[in-house]
């Protein structure tokens, strides 16, 4: 029998007890799959004393991670500890000192990919990051190696649990954001902190990784536009439906030549698609690509064992490699880092698309000549109009649709709208994604 492969796990919290309950319950089908034992030999964690419901040899749980990263003997190190910077240097130091690496460190691979990458690639190492998207969705494998031969022009997917689940909650249940959240929170289905989920942070780490493994080219976080789903209200969820669509909150990434556009957003997305019934905690990426056309990939986005999963299956790929000796078999993004095309973004204020707009304005004659007025100035038509609630009291909600429109002209417009003495409060704006065919 071939010499067992010797793990070490860096972070304890719910997706390392996973692995740990995923590695002992099928001990033996990975061993026999693998080829050799897969043996998780120690686990480095600051706390050592709380309960996860999974037993462990005496010595195993140790509160520093310097016993794994020091161990000569550990070949694999799974760092699930989360955040940027002791994370860094961590999955640096253990390539550096031979070892592979897995994670499910999205926002560490957004800001810090190219270097650890990079590093992997000097040294042989393999750098196993399926659970950092996706969760259970083995998206990245597919795109690293199953469909390395086609060219993809444009990604759209729902990424982040939380927000899907809470827009999907909104629109069954008719209970407006803060009270979904609330109960959401509560059942353990979002953070106690949120801010990364709803306002469009992780699933603008997880499109950064998505970019650079579909188009083949090196694209920067800081270059994605993100955009919340706090403004969304039951009325916009009502009139959604009413025009056809369903709210979701959408990373899009679009190749332009030498170009790519990113984004992160709430948007529209005609019931006749599928991503419009991809509902709940499940997330979805879909492809448009040359050779293969138009392809979705569906699954359970998030979660201790849907995430586990993905992190044992780096593991025993990776097992595999380094009992064949093919250790670094496959680039990290499935190319060369020389290889990367060079790109530049494109903001979103620089495209083009059709939009809903909901205002609330005062119910007196020349309110809608007002707003159309400044739309009209700056080569913003309009689709249809819908004005709800005329009692001859207090503000009412007028809603349009636009015609395709650029961006930056139709923010500036809404800006100036928002200014007038009989609009109250902020417009809401929300991209309709209809180019999105059935």
């Amino acid at each position: 029998m071939q010499r067992a492969i010797r793990v070490g796990l860096i972070g304890f919290g719910t997706i390392g007890t996973g692995v740990v309950k995923l590695l002992k319950k099928n001990r033996e089908q990975i061993r026999d799959r693998v080829g050799a034992p897969v043996e998780l030999v120690r686990i480095a964690d600051i706390d050592t004393v709380r309960d996860r419901g999974v037993k462990l040899a005496r010595g195993v749980l140790v509160p520093d991670a310097r016993q794994i990263l020091d161990d000569p003997e550990i070949d694999i190190v799974i760092e699930l500890m989360g955040g940027t910077g002791l994370a860094r240097k961590f999955m640096l130091e253990a390539i550096g000192s031979d070892k592979d690496v897995v994670t499910a460190n999205k926002a560490l691979l957004a800001h810090h990919g190219p270097e650890i990458f990079a590093a992997a690639e000097e040294r042989g190492a393999e750098v196993g990051f399926e659970a950092s998207v996706g969760g259970g969705i083995p998206i990245i494998r597919t795109l690293r190696e199953s469909l390395g031969g086609d060219r993809h022009d444009a990604i759209y997917g729902i990424v982040n649990g939380t927000t899907n689940y809470i827009l999907s909650a909104m629109s069954s249940g008719g209970e407006e954001f803060a009270d979904v959240l609330k109960a959401a929170q509560a059942d353990g289905l979002a953070e106690a902190d949120p801010t990364f989920d709803i306002e469009g942070v992780d699933a603008a780490h997880k499109l950064t990784l998505l970019i650079q493994l579909a188009f083949g080219c090196r694209f920067a976080f800081d270059d994605v536009s993100v955009e919340g789903i706090k403004h969304v209200s039951q009325d916009d969820i009502a009139f959604a439906d009413e025009f056809g669509f369903a709210v979701k909150h959408l990373a899009v990434a679009v190749r332009h030549k030498d170009r790519v556009e990113a984004r992160i957003h709430p948007a529209m997305v005609p019931k006749g698609h599928p991503l419009a019934d991809i509902n709940g905690a499940l997330n979805a990426v879909v492809l448009e690509s040359d050779a293969l056309s138009t392809n979705m990939y569906v699954g359970l986005g998030a979660g201790m064992m849907p995430t586990a999963t993905a992190v044992v299956g780096d593991l025993m790929e990776i097992a595999r490699n380094r009992i064949q000796g093919c250790r670094g078999r496959v680039a990290p993004l499935g190319y060369p880092i020389a290889r990367q095309d060079k790109v530049r973004p494109l903001p979103a204020s620089a495209g083009e698309g059709t939009y809903y707009l909901r205002m609330r304005v005062v119910d007196r004659p020349g309110v809608v000549a007002k707003v159309s007025g400044i739309l009209g100035r700056s080569k913003i038509s309009i689709e249809s109009m819908i004005q709800r609630g005329r009692s001859g009291r207090g503000p009412v909600t007028m809603v349009m649709r636009t015609h395709r429109a650029n961006d930056r002209a139709l923010r500036r417009a809404i800006a100036s709208i928002d200014r007038l003495d009989v609009v109250r409060g902020k417009s809401v704006v929300i991209r309709t994604e209809e180019s999105l065919s059935a």
